[in-house]
C-alpha cells in the first residue's frame, strides 16, 4: 500500500515535503489488494500496478512517503478497515506494533540483508539493471530509515514470534506460518 502511494505521488509530481498536496492525494486514492493466481495483486484507482510498484524508483521513494503522518494515518485507516472484515493476513513493518496491536497472531519475519537482496535480485533486480551489491545497500538503507523514523518505526512487537527465513524457501516459510496459525487457533479453542 505504501508503494502504491509512492507510485501515485511520483506520477502526480507530489514530493514528500508537499504535505497538503500529499494529504489530498492520499485521501482520494483507491488502493485494493486482491488475490491473484501466483501472488496478491495491487490495484491503484482500478489499475493493476503490482509490477510497477516494485520498480527501483518506487522502492527508493517509499521510505520518504511512508514517514509522512498523513500517509500513515490514511493507510492505517484502510488496513484496519480490511482487518475488521476478518480472515486477513497482513504483512508490513508496523502491523503488529501500530496497525493491529491486538492481532491474534503476530509473526516477525526476518531474513539477512544479503538473502533479501538475493531474492529481490532473482525476482526483479536483473530486469531493472541492478547488481546484488546495489540491492543490498538499498535494503540496508531502507531498514535503517524505517527503524529510525519517528512515526511507527520498524520494531518487533513484544508478543511477536520471530521467524528467520534466511535459510527457508517460500514454501517452507509458508508451512511454518500455517503451523503457527494452526497452533494459535487451537490454543484459542476455535474450530
Amino acid at each position: 500500500m505504501y508503494r502504491a502511494v509512492a507510485l501515485a505521488a511520483l506520477r502526480a509530481g507530489v514530493e514528500p515535503g508537499m504535505t497538503g498536496e500529499l494529504e489530498k492525494l492520499v485521501s482520494e486514492l483507491d488502493i485494493r489488494l486482491e488475490p491473484g493466481a501466483a501472488a496478491q495483486r495491487v490495484r491503484l484507482n482500478g489499475e493493476d500496478v503490482t509490477d510497477e510498484i516494485r520498480s527501483r524508483e518506487v522502492t527508493s521513494a517509499v521510505p520518504a512517503y511512508a514517514a509522512v503522518p498523513a500517509v500513515r494515518a490514511r493507510l492505517v485507516e484502510l488496513q484496519r478497515a480490511m482487518a475488521r472484515e476478518g480472515g486477513v493476513v497482513m504483512d508490513g513493518r508496523d502491523i503488529g506494533t501500530h496497525v493491529l496491536p491486538d492481532a491474534e497472531l503476530k509473526i516477525f519475519l526476518t531474513a539477512s540483508v544479503q538473502e533479501r537482496a538475493r531474492r529481490r535480485y532473482e525476482e526483479s533486480g536483473r530486469a531493472q539493471g541492478m547488481t546484488l551489491e546495489m540491492l543490498e545497500a538499498e535494503i540496508a538503507e531502507r531498514d535503517r530509515q524505517d527503524a529510525s523514523r519517528e512515526i511507527s518505526p520498524l520494531v518487533k512487537a513484544d508478543d511477536a514470534i520471530v521467524l528467520d527465513t534466511t535459510t527457508l524457501t517460500a514454501e517452507e516459510a509458508a508451512e511454518r506460518i500455517a503451523a503457527l496459525a494452526g497452533r494459535s487457533i487451537a490454543e484459542a479453542g476455535r474450530p
